[in-house]
């Protein structure tokens, strides 16, 4: 589903959580864990709503909102304890996203960087759990390490700048509203990654609202997508 020409890209940026590997649903059921210990009977469906793309720090004014419960670092130092115990116990790849970021990178050359929302250490956790640790080596991005994390763009713009690239020539892979807008505002292309019958990943047209250009349902199509207006990657870096 498009609805406009695909361009020449220079690079490709990757966000992590719910693009490379299927975090959403383990990171989210320990927050919601910890925040029924606080008292708030949060439903699945809200906490995916209100928490899912963005960085839990900027977030805490909510919970207090419905607690009471003015988070202190120790408690944001629990969940993400809490949280690695569980990713390193269960994360899984998202099906064909291996396949696709390493034909990707040999593609361009190696052009390629992830950018997420979260904090580096479970970005570096994550990769490194999926085999994806070495492809990304020096590649990898926190917005919690920029001034400001999405959806504001600052990510995408570092790692543009780490790869020497115009980000208006950047492929941006997304799922999340924040991590769309935050792409667009970067200036980049994004393709919005909205897997059928995923309750951790938002609808086409939410995505499409937000900013995305291009949208796909499965990781395996997306080598064949960047690459459709140049199969070969013939100019990418030119």
């Amino acid at each position: 589903m498009t609805n406009k020409p695909l361009e020449s890209f220079a690079g490709v940026l990757f966000d992590c959580d719910g693009v490379l590997v299927d975090s959403e649903s383990i990171t989210n059921g320990v927050l919601r864990s910890m925040l029924h210990e606080l008292g708030w009977q949060i439903s699945a469906d809200d906490c995916f709503r209100l928490f899912v793309g963005r960085a839990l720090r900027d977030e805490t004014a909510i919970i207090t909102a419905h607690t009471g419960f003015v988070v202190t670092d120790d408690w944001l130092l629990d969940f993400r304890d809490r949280r690695n115990a569980a990713l390193l116990a269960s994360l899984e790849p998202i099906p064909g996203a291996v396949a696709a970021v390493h034909e990707i990178a040999a593609r361009t050359g190696g052009m390629i960087a992830c950018a997420s929302g979260a904090d580096l250490g479970k970005v570096r956790l994550q990769l490194h759990k999926v085999g994806l640790d070495q492809v990304f080596a020096g590649k990898m991005f926190s917005g919690m390490d920029q001034p400001h994390s999405k959806p504001a763009p600052d990510v995408y713009l570092a790692a543009a700048a780490h790869l020497g690239i115009d980000p208006a020539r950047a492929a941006v892979i997304e799922d999340t509203v924040p991590g769309v807008t935050a792409g667009v505002a970067a200036g980049a292309t994004v393709f919005g990654f909205c897997p059928p019958g995923s309750p951790a990943h938002q609808p086409p047209e939410v995505l499409l609202d937000a900013g995305a250009t291009h949208i796909f349902t499965a990781m395996a199509d997306l080598p064949a997508l960047v690459g459709s207006a140049y199969p070969d990657f013939s100019d990418l870096n030119r």
